[in-house]
């Protein structure tokens, strides 16, 4: 009985620490802003020494007010994203945001977020949303939202945003729960791979033939975010 019992609380124990290191790690000091320089290689960065710690550490003249270029984007969208590698003071905090800008009939292209949950607000305009959960369901979830409204992306999930507007653009600002999200463009991913992924793998993937893998491949695959 002990012994079972002994079983059961190692099993429990093993799952809540798999939970807690789900997202990023819980910060042990008040804050550990990122040296950049160190030769220290950690999952994240060293902790900069205290006694070097400069106000500028947290903060970022980012210009987030601005609008951006959406015109040099295939996609026409831009996404300005700050984490960890703009602005150190993010280091261990397990946050991050971006701000993006949509041309009309611009679009933020089917993508993931590997380590990061994301909240997204509609500043402006309008925008027509939606993820796709995982097998084998694949179930689409969609939403057209306006001005003022939130919409959640799960961890991990293909999602994108697109501006429905032929003559207005839109704006958003997205908080995500990681000091660096990452991001997987899933056209980019899957048709810009360097080397490439073979033409007849992806063939039978997609259903298609060859040469419309072919042509896909030779296809500039951009990135819209900076």
């Amino acid at each position: 009985m002990a012994s079972s019992s002994f079983y059961l609380l190692s099993v429990l124990l093993i799952v809540i620490a798999s939970c807690a290191w789900a997202t990023d790690p819980s910060p042990l000091q008040d804050f550990c802003v990122a040296d950049k320089e160190s030769p220290v290689r950690v999952n994240g960065f060293p902790c900069k020494d205290v006694k070097d710690v400069k106000v500028d550490d947290f903060f970022l003249a980012a210009d987030l007010d601005k609008p951006r270029d959406t015109t040099m984007s295939k996609v026409k969208s831009n996404v300005t994203l700050i984490n960890v590698m703009k602005l150190a003071g993010l280091n261990t905090l397990g946050i991050s945001m971006a701000r993006i800008d949509y041309a009309p009939q611009g679009q933020n292209p089917p993508h993931t977020h590997p380590r990061a949950t994301e909240i997204l607000t509609v500043l402006e305009g309008s925008l027509y949303v939606g993820f796709v959960t995982s097998n084998p369901d694949n179930k689409f979830i969609s939403k057209l939202l306006n001005k003022g409204d939130v919409f959640v992306f799960p961890q991990g999930l293909i999602h994108f945003q697109f501006n429905p507007s032929h003559d207005k653009p839109a704006v958003a600002i997205a908080a995500l729960n990681s000091q660096n999200p990452g991001a997987i463009t899933i056209s980019n991913a899957v048709f810009g791979s360097k080397p490439p992924i073979a033409d007849n793998v992806l063939a039978k993937a997609f259903q298609v033939d060859k040469k419309v893998v072919d042509w896909l491949q030779a296809q500039f695959w951009e990135d819209n975010h900076n």
